[in-house]
């Protein structure tokens, strides 16, 4: 308890959470001048985001159904995205992922955090790309602006990046550096930048004539923070979808309507991806592990308090 009542005390957590509010508003506030439709976010469903690692059941029984806590909205956003009525879509989305204790360690692991989904109707990787470095860009320069106070105290200093930011791709990288190669890439560069062709979730966009080159691609911040955001194009064809789900070894039914409606040919080409607010906070505050950006963050392995 006492731990607790430094921390939210202390002029470092009040300086992290105004630095917070800011990137906030500034990237609210982006998409809304783009003509972004905000959506709430869903808590709890029959369906969500499988995951491409292992994490500890987040199951309820509710009323003899068995519903899953948000993992993330991927399954959602691709639903909703394919009204002929919405192009752009945007959901601050509470996720609740289980990881294993192991995870703890590495700094930038919330069991519980939250996500700025957005999903574009149409869109390819490379508009998505572009709109999203303008996005980090603008919410970096806002920051470095409007809180200087905050990030003097905390000792941080900040450059706007230059645009476009480097495009790595994962297998060539993976060769050169081996099975740690992101993280090597992340602690060498100074500035934001791109991995791409992930091997990954079911509903990654696979290349139709070169199969194994995934249409995907991770946000890395520098200095060695690791990935910021995940995304891709979509795979929307039901054919497309059921042969991946084999190959994977999931079960159709674990997906019910979002399969059901594939089936119907209900489900949009898209793109988009989700970005970790509080990895963006522990980023731009220079803060050595993502704890100290939450008064109450729930790390993996960690006893929580309240």
């Amino acid at each position: 308890m006492k731990e607790l009542a430094e921390r939210m005390g202390s002029r470092k957590t009040a300086a992290v959470l105004a630095i917070q509010t800011t990137v906030l508003n500034s990237m609210l506030g982006f998409l809304y001048g783009r003509g972004f439709v905000q959506m709430m976010p869903v808590m709890l469903s029959t369906i969500t985001d499988p995951l491409c690692h292992s994490v500890f059941d987040a199951g309820i029984e509710y009323c003899g159904q068995k519903l899953q806590l948000t993992k993330s909205m991927i399954l959602h956003k691709q639903i909703a995205i394919s009204s002929p009525h919405l192009e752009k879509i945007f959901i601050l989305s509470p996720n609740v992922r289980l990881e294993k204790p192991e995870c703890g360690v590495k700094g930038r692991y919330l069991i519980e955090f939250t996500q700025l989904d957005i999903e574009m109707r149409g869109a390819g990787k490379k508009e998505f790309m572009g709109l999203m470095e303008k996005m980090v860009r603008k919410t970096i320069g806002e920051v470095a602006h409007e809180r200087k106070r905050e990030i003097a105290l905390l000792g941080r200093e900040l450059r706007v990046p230059s645009s476009p930011f480097p495009v790595y791709e994962s297998k060539e990288w993976r060769k050169k550096l081996g099975e740690e190669f992101e993280a090597e890439l992340s602690k060498k560069e100074s500035t934001p930048f791109w991995v791409m062709d992930h091997a990954r979730e079911f509903y990654d966009r696979e290349d139709e004539k070169e199969r194994g080159y995934y249409h995907n691609y991770d946000l890395f911040y520098p200095e060695g923070f690791g990935e910021g955001l995940s995304g891709a194009e979509r795979d929307f064809e039901y054919s497309v979808l059921k042969r991946k789900l084999v190959e994977r070894g999931q079960k159709e039914e674990e997906f019910g309507a979002y399969m059901e409606l594939a089936k119907g040919g209900h489900l949009s080409k898209s793109a988009g991806g989700g970005i970790g607010i509080e990895r963006f906070v522990r980023y731009l505050c220079g803060l050595e592990h993502i704890r100290e950006v939450s008064p109450f963050a729930k790390v993996p392995g960690d006893t929580f308090v309240v």
